[in-house]
């Protein structure tokens, strides 16, 4: 009898872990917060957030037109890129920066891809095999993530609406998580 009052304990703290971990996913992100109902001025651009609160928190999410974008601000800079990694989807708010090569790169908690903040470049290290003792160097992908234009008034943070009569690889993400959400690209 013991041991059903204990297994029935086990499997209901782990309903209460899972609810926990579940509801903590949609309320809050890692070092990120949400915008909501974004406001597209006559300039076409759109409010993301008061500069000071950007500032304080490093990072913010925000929808721009259904797009999730990520606005950073790292080392004095504020920096706007596609939510979802270029390779697989993976949750670029939730990535770590790092400095590669003398370039802030935001690192994909997925798979560890590194993607510059400043261009949207995917960096890899690689070798030249012709050279007599070849050393990897970082090298360029080209541009693989949509970069978003940034503009500060009075203190408050805006981003340019995307032109999308260019593609990047990131779009194909953002399109899905834009149609299908969360289930369309759980890892």
């Amino acid at each position: 009898m013991l041991d059903l009052i204990i297994l029935s304990l086990h499997y209901f703290i782990c309903l209460l872990i899972s609810v926990a971990i579940w509801c903590g996913m949609k309320d809050a992100d890692l070092h990120s917060s949400s915008a909501g109902g974004a406001e597209i001025d006559p300039d076409g651009l759109v409010f993301i957030g008061k500069e000071e609160d950007i500032k304080k928190s490093q990072r913010i999410t925000a929808k721009v037109d259904g797009r999730e974008i990520v606005v950073f601000y790292h080392e004095g800079k504020f920096h706007a890129l596609d939510s979802r990694c270029y390779h697989e989807g993976g949750p670029l708010c939730r990535g770590e920066i790092e400095d590669i090569d003398g370039q802030a790169c935001i690192v994909c908690p997925w798979h560890k891809f590194k993607i510059t903040l400043e261009t949207g470049e995917g960096l890899y290290e690689g070798i030249n095999p012709l050279e007599p003792s070849p050393t990897p160097k970082w090298q360029s992908k080209g541009v693989k993530q949509r970069i978003h234009k940034i503009t500060i008034d009075n203190g408050n943070v805006y981003v340019s609406l995307p032109d999308l009569s260019v593609s990047f690889d990131s779009d194909y993400y953002a399109e899905k998580y834009k149609i299908g959400g969360e289930s369309a690209i759980e890892k």
